[in-house]
């Protein structure tokens, strides 16, 4: 193919569905604080009921739009419209298509990172690394116990056959270098999972303090579990549900880069 794709080559390239084969994810969920996710949601998400934030590390070693590649995330509870979904904070990735891919398309805050998940056994970790900086931690033991009783509800009432809803704002700066190039476009995205095996543990989570990466900002007030799934994932088109002031969102609109004071 070219720079300039024919009519034949546009039809080969379309895509209706993205598909994750055999993906391997490692999901741990813990309690923060309600003044936290508060604090940074931008606009007009609201904060769900709990404040509940979410992580994985994942492997998806095939796909139906690239190479294999490793993905970290981290999301917070929110709500818009009635409708309940994880903001996404952070997606670092290992591949560069995977991390144009999903900010060009969806918003999603990606950014290349070193990623890694590996189980051994019942034992099962694997970390997020950016800078030198190993700023997300996760090990867990896939005994069949969780961390609180309640952690198993929790996870299947998210990931019923309607799939999980994720937010993200998809926004670029201003080529004068100030601002934003227009309004940010919130985009719902939901993704079916099904997973063939769900090994659920107890889990273990480490943040450490990174300028360019402050997961540590999502403070653990209480780790609720962790389970490992493999299967099939589907992310289906998404949706432009909402539009925010650029002047409001522009606090929020650094989740994408590094930014390094100006010298």
């Amino acid at each position: 193919m070219g720079f300039v794709k024919t009519p034949e080559e546009l039809v080969k390239l379309a895509h209706t569905e993205l598909q994750f084969y055999d993906a391997e994810m490692l999901v741990v969920m813990w309690e923060t604080r309600p003044e936290i996710v508060k604090r940074l949601l931008p606009p007009p998400l609201v904060p769900a009921e709990r404040p509940i934030a979410t992580a994985f590390l994942a492997h998806y070693p095939k796909t139906n739009f690239g190479p294999s590649y490793y993905e970290g995330a981290l999301f917070l509870r929110a709500t818009f419209g009635g409708v309940a979904g994880g903001y996404c904070l952070a997606m670092p990735v290992t591949g560069d298509l995977a991390m144009a891919g999903g900010r060009e398309q969806f918003g999603y805050p990606k950014k290349l990172a070193n990623v890694s998940l590996e189980r051994s056994g019942d034992a099962i970790g694997g970390y997020v690394e950016r800078h030198g900086v190993r700023f997300f931690e996760l090990h867990c033991r896939l005994t069949g116990k969780t961390n609180t009783e309640e952690f198993q509800n929790i996870v299947l009432s998210e990931t019923s056959d309607k799939g999980t809803v994720t937010y993200n704002f998809k926004h670029f700066p201003a080529p004068e270098f100030v601002g934003l190039d227009y309004n940010p476009r919130l985009v719902r995205e939901t993704t079916i999972l099904r997973p063939a095996v769900a090994d659920w543990g107890e889990a273990e989570v480490t943040l450490r303090h990174s300028d360019h990466d402050p997961w540590s900002e999502v403070e653990i007030v209480r780790v609720l579990g962790s389970v490992y799934t493999v299967g099939h994932n589907t992310m289906l088109p998404g949706e432009v549900v909402a539009e925010t002031d650029a002047a409001t969102f522009q606090p929020y609109g650094f989740l994408k880069w590094d930014h390094w004071p100006a010298v």
